[in-house]
């Protein structure tokens, strides 16, 4: 470890007094080991106490094998026990971690290995064929699993033998606890580095109403936000219950038969519960909070969702970049702005927006602009690009690439990207106002709005839709609905019907994909 690293401190006075979010979780399990901290999707109750046991033993594992401060571990895991234990170690061992998400191609996830000089890949048994076709590539760290397989020495089994006692964690609040990649669809994903220092900070302010204890239902990846959202519940006392991925019919019986309060939904997979047949005659008493987010959300389904579910719906806005920014609560449903948009809602606390035009001059409330926000929560920088990071965080503000504006009362609405407006003769196209308001024609049931330019780089707006059941709706019909209601500017030059909208990894609808089909 150089110098340079450790800030020039001796190793042992350097963090006093810090404790990770590992040791805070790992208290909160020691204070009743017995109670039921997961549910894995095969249904096995695993008690705070044996998982607590479990990190350890890993942690005292990875720890002999050299993992450390400024060692990166890297995970290939899916919905399993294993994959919060695995992460739960390498961080209390000092190792930062990095999770490949599924959707990436190997070649991409080799890269990313490559760049994050990683030493170690734990693969647990959901992921045991992508991890074969890695280790065909070539060029592949050293690769434990996560229990048995063909491939591998079982790491647990091995950390088996360790006994189970306290670890001191060895990081300071600078140092990473994880980079995580996003986008994803353009090249390579930027790595955004997350520190342990404004991570913890994060878990010390829990979600309001998310049950007590909290009962939290992981169906999307615990790679992504599914993973803070389970430490969350966790670091609350509460426990997690595992799904290997979402399936409507599965999580509605779920979250009746496990009594969950809390789950987090992309509103994508929120409309496939809302047109679920079981959905009347489940019963969803116990559910306190569905944290939806990550993509703009309908209006009309919003409120549909309001009326199927009661006052639980809580809007998260937030990028990996600044982390959560803004919450729109159960009453903010019908809080609408101009055109229809809905508001994201109101500053988290401790975090602070700005909405700034191109010379960086703040602007007046209902003027829309680059929304900015600093925050304890924002990251240290991306990892390696010196460059990027100066663009996109100065002066400790990160600049998000989202148009928006707040309202006199503090709340934010969202516009679009700035990458993602279409600039058309005569004006701006923003394709998530055009999204909003093509969802509220009858025929159309699923909607995304791209651009294109064509031989002489002018920008044609096309709208890929999925018809509502026996609906058929002309490019005629959509342009004459969209002109009188928001003018013949925003009128799609092309209307695709499409059996699906194709998603990323990341389920946010993949536009690229869209415009190399359609547009090509």
């Amino acid at each position: 470890m150089s110098q340079q690293q450790s800030s020039g401190h001796g190793h042992g006075h350097e963090h006093v007094g810090f404790r990770s979010y590992v040791e805070a979780v790992l208290d909160v399990f020691s204070a009743h080991p017995e109670r039921a901290a997961v549910t894995t999707a095969e249904g096995l109750v695993i008690g705070a106490g044996e998982l607590r046991d479990r990190v350890l033993r890993l942690a005292a594992e990875l720890a002999e094998r050299g993992v450390g401060r400024g060692t990166t571990v890297t995970l290939l895991t899916g919905n399993t026990a294993e994959a919060l234990v695995a992460r739960y170690a390498a961080n209390l061992a000092g190792g930062r971690v990095v999770g490949l998400y599924e959707g990436m191609s190997p070649p991409t996830m080799a890269h990313i290995m490559a760049s994050v000089e990683c030493s170690l890949l734990l693969v647990d048994d959901q992921r045991h064929a992508t991890a074969e076709e890695l280790l065909r590539l070539g060029g592949v760290p050293p690769v434990l699993s996560l229990g048995p397989s063909g491939f591998a020495e079982d790491v647990l089994a091995t950390a088996a033998r360790h006994p189970a006692r306290p670890m001191r964690g060895r990081v300071g609040p600078d140092d990473d606890w994880c980079i995580r990649h996003t986008g994803g669809t353009t090249g390579i994903p930027k790595g955004i580095r997350m520190t342990h220092g404004s991570y913890r900070t994060g878990l010390d302010h829990p979600l309001a109403d998310a049950g007590d204890p909290p009962r939290y239902l992981a169906c999307t990846a615990l790679a992504h936000l599914a993973g803070i959202f389970a430490d969350m519940a966790l670091h609350e006392g509460g426990s997690v219950v595992l799904r290997h991925g979402f399936d409507p019919g599965d999580v509605l019986a779920t979250i009746e038969r496990e009594r969950i309060t809390h789950t987090w939904l992309l509103p994508p997979l929120l409309y496939r519960l809302l047109d679920h047949p079981a959905l009347p005659t489940t019963d969803l008493s116990g559910l306190r909070r569905i944290t939806y987010g990550g993509t703009a959300a309908s209006p009309a389904r919003l409120r549909q969702a309001a009326k199927a579910f009661g006052p639980v719906l809580h809007g998260l806005y937030g990028q990996a970049e600044a982390q959560h920014i803004t919450e729109a609560g159960p009453g903010d449903q019908e809080r609408t702005g101009r055109g229809g948009h809905l508001t994201v809602g109101r500053a988290l606390p401790g975090v602070e927006i700005a909405v700034r035009d191109a010379d960086g001059t703040t602007l007046p409330p209902g003027e829309p602009g680059e929304v900015q926000v600093r925050s304890p929560y924002v990251m240290q920088g991306y990892w390696k690009q010196p460059e990027l990071t100066a663009q996109v965080l100065r002066d400790g503000w990160v600049h998000t690439g989202d148009v928006g504006y707040l309202d006199q009362d503090g709340y934010l609405y969202i516009v679009d990207r700035i990458k993602e407006m279409i600039v058309v003769v005569g004006g701006h196209v923003y394709p998530a106002e055009l999204e909003d308001l093509l969802l509220r024609h009858p025929a159309v049931a699923q909607c995304a709005v791209f651009g294109s330019r064509d031989e002489q780089s002018v920008e044609h707006v096309h709208a890929a839709v999925v018809p509502a059941d026996g609906q058929r709706p002309s490019l005629e019909e959509i342009r004459d609905f969209v002109t009188a209601r928001k003018g013949r500017l925003y009128a799609p030059e092309a209307l695709h019907l499409v059996p699906a909208i194709p998603l990323t990894a990341a389920g946010k609808p993949d536009k690229q994909q869209l415009r190399a089909q359609l547009a090509g």
